[in-house]
């Protein structure tokens, strides 16, 4: 008998942690049960990712150290090298890694100061080329500004005469010799604290705590300019920590208090910013966001106890469109989960740490969210070729279930398939040329069955 058409289903989601994901699919995990932990399983902490001849890499913070692994061709987590961390122990909470060049740099909130390790030996190796506590000794977060050779070292604590010293908010480090820092600035006066900072063409956004946001332009890295001092605003909590999308446009940054929101900021023309909209998930439940990075298109959320969270940033008021439940215990406390995020990979691929379970490895389908569609769903590619994949995707971010079918011109039904805690699907088709109609069903927020049809065309 001859077939007229062909339809199979890829599956483009999978959780090992059961319903509790929206559009993201699951590639792989790392824990090791044998690491150090205090009471509560902590074990990990920051994570960072980075590309050489053509490989992807990344690198998980924890009690003991920095682990390094290699992303394979088919989405495996590989652990390659292990460095022990200047400073082990259960009371390590906060390790911090940051990548500038052909080096990792890692510090440690609680001590061990400053590590460099030699990247240029992957994938069979990382090196440890220098390490001291003489540069300082404690070290919250670090932002390496690599177009101008800088270390912005935020909340530190230098060692004098082998004697812990008080906390200085921020130093400035030329690094234009990466295994020699030099120090240029050390400051701001009359500030508490600079928990974190972002830098982009010399403006440094300084997340101040309880203090606020500060702007500073650090064209002179020695004498910077004060731009803003943005210290009361509205749902204002702990500044913790920001970033910047890459066209300038847009700044977000989390106050990482009970119940806190997180800030969508308009950049104005001087590189300073204006508060636009609030937005978050659970706060009324008291959540807590802790890292962001932002596209032009997405703001991606590490939060905490509600795990990776995505949201498009192209909306006035960011619409969540994905995420991902790393932590599924219900908790008073809730600053577990999801501390880390990296997802700048020429892959599209994302990592994340969670403090109790490791490093994942995830996958964010963009291309499907970035067209904006006032109709109910999008069909793309319209008109396609016979082996082509398919999308299906529900422009109502509200909706996590549907059933797709696709029908044939004499009304026989070839393919039907629903899907749950997703609003997209991809299909490969082979479809013979002609016309079909594609029909989603589900439930909108009134529990109302809602049917919509669009017309495809093979050619």
């Amino acid at each position: 008998m001859k077939k007229t058409a062909f339809i199979s289903f890829i599956l483009f989601f999978s959780n090992i942690y059961g319903q509790n994901s929206l559009n993201i699919e699951f590639l792989d995990n790392w824990s090791d049960n044998t690491l150090i932990s205090n009471s509560s399983g902590v074990r990990y902490s920051d994570c960072i990712g980075f590309e050489r001849n053509g490989i992807e890499y990344a690198a998980i913070g924890s009690t003991e150290g920095i682990h390094f692994f290699k992303i394979t061709e088919e989405n495996r987590l590989d652990e390659i090298d292990f460095i022990l961390g200047g400073f082990s122990s259960t009371s390590v909470y906060t390790r911090d890694l940051k990548v500038y060049n052909n080096y990792l740099y890692a510090v440690c909130d609680e001590g061990g100061g400053l590590q460099v390790i030699d990247l240029t030996f992957l994938p069979d190796s990382a090196v440890m080329v220098m390490q001291n506590d003489s540069t300082f000794a404690q070290v919250h977060n670090l932002f390496l500004d690599n177009e101008n050779a800088l270390m912005y070292a935020c909340s530190i604590n230098p060692k004098v005469g082998g004697i812990l010293q008080g906390e200085i908010p921020l130093q400035v480090y030329s690094i234009a010799d990466p295994l020699n820092p030099v120090l240029v600035y050390s400051g701001p006066a009359g500030l508490n604290e600079v928990h974190d900072a972002h830098v982009r063409n010399s403006i440094a956004y300084l997340n101040c705590g309880f203090d606020g946001l500060r702007v500073y332009d650090f064209s002179n890295p020695s004498n910077p300019v004060l731009l803003q001092n943005l210290n009361i605003y509205l749902n204002q909590g702990y500044n913790h920590q920001g970033w910047m999308s890459p066209n300038g446009k847009t700044y977000v940054f989390s106050d990482e208090t009970l119940g806190s929101r997180l800030k969508k900021c308009e950049v104005n023309a001087d590189n300073t910013v204006t508060i636009r909209t609030q937005f978050g998930t659970n706060f009324n439940e008291n959540s807590v966001a802790h890292n962001i990075v932002l596209t032009n298109d997405f703001a991606f959320v590490a939060y905490y106890n509600e795990g990776l969270r995505i949201y498009d940033s192209r909306y006035s008021l960011p619409k969540e469109i994905a995420f991902y439940d790393t932590y599924l215990q219900e908790s008073n406390f809730k600053l577990n989960g999801v501390w880390g995020i990296y997802a700048e990979y020429s892959s599209g691929r994302i990592i994340i740490s969670d403090r109790q379970s490791g490093l994942f490895l995830l996958n964010f389908d963009r291309p499907i969210f970035t067209s904006n569609n006032n109709t109910a769903f999008t069909l793309y590619p319209n008109p396609a070729e016979s082996a082509e994949n398919l999308v299906f995707k529900l422009n109502d971010s509200e909706i996590s279930s549907f059933t797709a079918t696709v029908i044939d011109c004499k009304g026989k039904k070839l393919f039907s398939e629903s899907f749950n805690n997703q609003n997209y699907a991809v299909i490969q088709s082979r479809l013979s040329q002609g016309a079909y109609f594609v029909q989603l069903v589900y439930l909108d927020q009134w529990g109302d069955e809602i049917k919509t049809t669009k017309k495809l065309i093979v050619q």
